[in-house]
């Protein structure tokens, strides 16, 4: 056991560099980290300055909101393509994680070790909808989420003229710039996290729920629409595996936990407000646009230059899509002014309920409950089967209640300090707050590393994420020699994604096409112990002066990082040490 507490730490401090998905569930005090990280870095800061958001400080919670997710969605797009970050196997990952987790319970709880959700995801080839059916049942992506830097290096990249992200990386993006930009304080910020999804939720006013680049609103959560139902989806089909704050984490499979329990209760009982609502006439018409299989069950009467025509409603349905106006109460006369006469019939059409009938039960848009409207729904079912029936009121709940999966509450709670940010500190103050916080809380240590401040951090995590987890750049390389490599990188832009003292790694190097002489050098140490496994090669770094040593050859490159470290890499054996 004394073997395992540093071996289970390197590992965890190695994945916050690479923060895989499966890293990040078996390592949950990473996911937040990456917030602060995002925090940290200059990028959102800069946003500041974007005549897009000039005067935003002063203005309402909604306008911040529909105002980021705008500049979220001009300029970065959602990306889970395979080939981005590379692929990784089954066996691989389990023998790194056998030894301090349960494989067992991460096959139940994993879409990548053969979770498939509940009901909507066994309804799906996951394999298939991920891409990797071309592959063996073995393989398996490693979506690495990205810190800003990196999804705003994504504009380097062919066919890509934005940043780019997925959805883990777009939930932290989100988190920050609420933070930064929208003046939002962190604990009113949660992570969520599905074995196939990652969301946020704001606790403001009713809520809100990131999803992606979107933002979904309690209304927009009810007005079912296409948007609604992709954001509806993982809440209703998955466990909440993660949920991530400012205080701390709780995992639906650790029986410990670090958030504030009370934060916690707090988050559970507005998520849960927020996922149930009562049911008015503009509801049920939201529920028969969700679900389009009992719009064939309904008719509208209407007055048409003093006659009476009829017209189904999904018809009706049909023609909002090329109109402003929709089939609620407040604009269905104007979308009825729109739709073709000859859509129109003369005389009521038969096994059709009147849909006018079903309205009057509300009373002028008064909420009712589900028994009373069922009770008053018969009056008017006429010859539709009650087994149809009673599918659509079981769908109807379904659609006016979620009922999250969430991890349990009763858990041990284990204290640790979080670090003191508020919306008034400038990016100074958080990264002194963070640093100096750094040997006291698990949390600021480990938003360092996902920060990669390279001069306060351990350098043997970072040496074993870039040697170990960076398979893209040796799969479009292979076939060349160190030397063909070598002159290859002395070509690529000679600028790191990241600022200061922190480093990027082998793949981002090789994705973005530019990078700094100590990251170059770890690209092509990657590429020769990828392909020499037993090699031994050392990097010296001093200050501007990056040299790698390998085979009686010397290949020389350009820092501006300013480091002094000598790296010896020999197979999977790292060591690091400062130089004079």
């Amino acid at each position: 056991m004394g073997d395992l507490v540093p071996k289970k730490r390197l590992e965890r401090n190695s994945s916050a560099f690479t923060l895989s998905d499966m890293e990040i569930f078996i390592f949950p005090e990473l996911f937040y980290p990456l917030v602060l990280a995002n925090i940290m870095s200059p990028v959102i800061w800069n946003w500041r300055d974007d005549q897009w958001f000039s005067g935003i400080e002063k203005k309402s919670f909604t306008y911040k909101v529909n105002r980021i997710k705008q500049f979220i969605i001009q300029n970065y797009v959602f990306n889970l393509d395979l080939s981005t970050w590379g692929l990784t196997t089954k066996t691989r990952e389990i023998e790194r994680f056998r030894d301090f987790f349960d494989m067992e319970l991460l096959r139940q709880s994993n879409a990548l070790f053969g979770y498939e959700g509940d009901k909507y995801y066994f309804d799906i080839d996951i394999r298939k909808h991920f891409g990797l059916d071309k592959y063996t049942t073995d393989v398996i992506p490693y979506w690495k989420t990205e810190t800003v830097e990196a999804m705003t290096a994504f504009r380097f990249r062919e066919n890509f003229s934005t940043g780019a992200g997925e959805c883990v990386s777009l939930s932290a993006l989100y988190a920050a710039a609420m933070f930064i930009i929208g003046r939002i304080p962190l604990e009113k910020i949660f992570l969520i996290a599905t074995p196939l999804h990652s969301q946020n939720f704001i606790i403001e006013k009713e809520g809100i729920i990131t999803n992606n680049r979107r933002i979904v609103t309690k209304n927009m959560w009810y007005n079912g629409t296409s948007l609604s139902e992709k954001a509806r989806r993982a809440m209703e089909n998955e466990k909440v595996t993660i949920v991530s704050h400012i205080s701390g984490y709780i995992h639906t499979i650790y029986e410990e936990a670090t958030i504030n329990r009370d934060a916690y209760a707090h988050f559970s009982s507005k998520l849960r407000e927020f996922l149930s609502t009562g049911l008015t006439d503009l509801i049920f018409i939201n529920f028969l646009r969700f679900k389009s299989k009992y719009k064939a069950l309904f008719q509208f009467m209407c007055d048409c230059s003093g006659k009476k025509r009829y017209i189904t409603l999904e018809k009706m349905f049909e023609y909002e899509h090329t109109s402003k106006y929709n089939v609620a109460m407040e604009t269905r006369a104007q979308l009825v002014n729109e739709i073709e006469g000859d859509e129109f019939h003369l005389s009521p059409i038969l096994g059709k309920m009147m849909l006018n009938d079903i309205e009057s039960i509300f009373h002028e848009g008064k909420v009712i409950s589900l028994d009373e409207f069922r009770e008053e729904f018969r009056k008017f079912s006429g010859e539709i089967s009650d087994n149809l029936v009673g599918e659509m009121f079981q769908d109807l709940h379904d659609f006016i209640f979620t009922d999250p999966k969430l991890p349990d509450i009763n858990k041990g709670y284990l204290k640790s300090p979080s670090p003191v940010i508020t919306t008034e500190h400038s990016r100074e103050n958080i990264i002194e707050a963070i640093t100096e916080l750094a040997d006291k809380s698990e949390s600021a240590l480990l938003a360092m590393y996902v920060y990669r401040q390279m001069d306060i951090i351990d350098w043997i995590p970072f040496i074993k994420a870039a040697i170990e987890r960076n398979p893209v750049c040796f799969t479009d390389l292979n076939g060349k020699s160190q030397t063909e490599v070598y002159e290859i990188l002395q070509e690529l832009t000679d600028e790191s994604i990241y600022d200061g003292k922190r480093l990027a790694l082998p793949d981002e190097v090789w994705n973005f096409r530019r990078g700094d002489g100590i990251e170059k050098a770890l690209l092509l140490a990657d590429f020769i112990i990828m392909k020499h496994p037993e090699a031994s090669l050392v990097i010296d770094i001093v200050n501007e002066s990056v040299t790698l040593k390998y085979d009686n050859e010397e290949y020389s490159f350009i820092s501006s990082k300013s480091f002094k470290k000598s790296v010896t890499i020999s197979g999977t054996s790292y060591s690091v040490a400062d130089l004079p």
